[in-house]
């Protein structure tokens, strides 16, 4: 019988401090300790990964601990939630993927991954499950379709790469890393990631020209994507294509915000109403 492998979680938190607009919005000392339907958007994500099965440890990149030095009440909110079982905390690099490099150097080459970052309030395991069950791969990608989120959430303004002649998809900021050849994909992501609200180049960084030319012609589907860029990284990759619009949305900007705080309080009023019937 083959034995389940337990995932490492790495999140991502390094900010910019007071001067994100997410925190600045909030009063927050950071983004990642940014009350989000009062509860901090770190926390969320650790609760979450937490209650998902299969993540046996979580590595949190950031926040920088030197924004804290004048602020004793910021440190002690980050020292309690770092101090969650199995959670370790490492300073954050100067790039979100050479944070995410580094902190897949600290685990084992073998060692499962899955990546995230600390903005994704609306996380849950039932996101997560179809990543880590996708071990025929290197590396997953999770990926929401576009229609899907624009049905649920019409005034929610997302990055869509539109492949072939849908409407596209969007990222969900969740990759699964099952093997050491999918880290491969990590080095060359700090090649795109100033580009990633430019689909057209992340195409060209990743997919060659000849990806590019595809794409504009609108014969580039999600598949051949994938498939292309497996040839091209000598790797397997894979998209994931998730169920739920909410994997799509974190918390980037004001109107993310409000929209974030709008969907958990539908979720609470909803959990309410369920418990008063089951009382009743």
């Amino acid at each position: 019988m083959t034995r389940t492998r337990a995932y490492a979680a790495i999140v991502l938190a390094g900010d910019r401090g007071p001067d994100d607009p997410i925190a600045a919005a909030t009063g927050a000392p950071c983004k990642s300790l940014s009350p989000v339907g009062g509860i901090a958007l770190l926390e969320r994500v650790l609760e979450t990964l937490r209650d998902t099965p299969r993540i046996g440890s979580i590595i949190v990149v950031g926040p920088a601990r030197t924004m804290f030095a004048d602020d004793s009440h910021a440190a002690a909110q980050l020292d309690t939630l770092l101090q969650m079982p199995g959670v370790r905390w490492v300073a954050p690099a100067d790039s979100p993927s050479a944070s995410a490099a580094g902190a897949l150097a600290l685990l084992e080459p073998d060692q499962p991954a899955l990546l995230t970052t600390a903005d994704h309030a609306l996380l849950r395991p039932s996101m997560i499950a179809p990543l880590l069950a996708a071990e025929g791969n290197d590396l997953s990608v999770g990926m929401v379709e576009y229609a899907a989120v624009r049905a649920a959430y019409p005034h929610s303004r997302r990055t869509a790469i539109r492949l072939g002649r849908g409407d596209g998809y969007c990222s969900c900021n969740l990759f699964a890393i099952h093997t050491a050849a999918g880290r491969q994909l990590v080095s060359d992501w700090s090649r795109v990631e100033r580009e990633r609200k430019n689909p057209a180049r992340v195409v060209a960084g990743m997919l060659g020209w000849i990806g590019v030319l595809r794409y504009a012609l609108h014969r580039l589907t999600l598949a051949d994507a994938f498939a292309r860029l497996s040839r091209r990284r000598r790797v397997n990759v894979s998209a994931v294509l998730l169920s739920e619009p909410e994997a799509a949305i974190d918390v980037d900007s004001l109107a993310d915000l409000r929209l974030v705080e709008s969907i958990l309080a539908t979720r609470l009023a909803a959990f309410a109403g369920n418990r008063a019937v089951d009382t009743t």
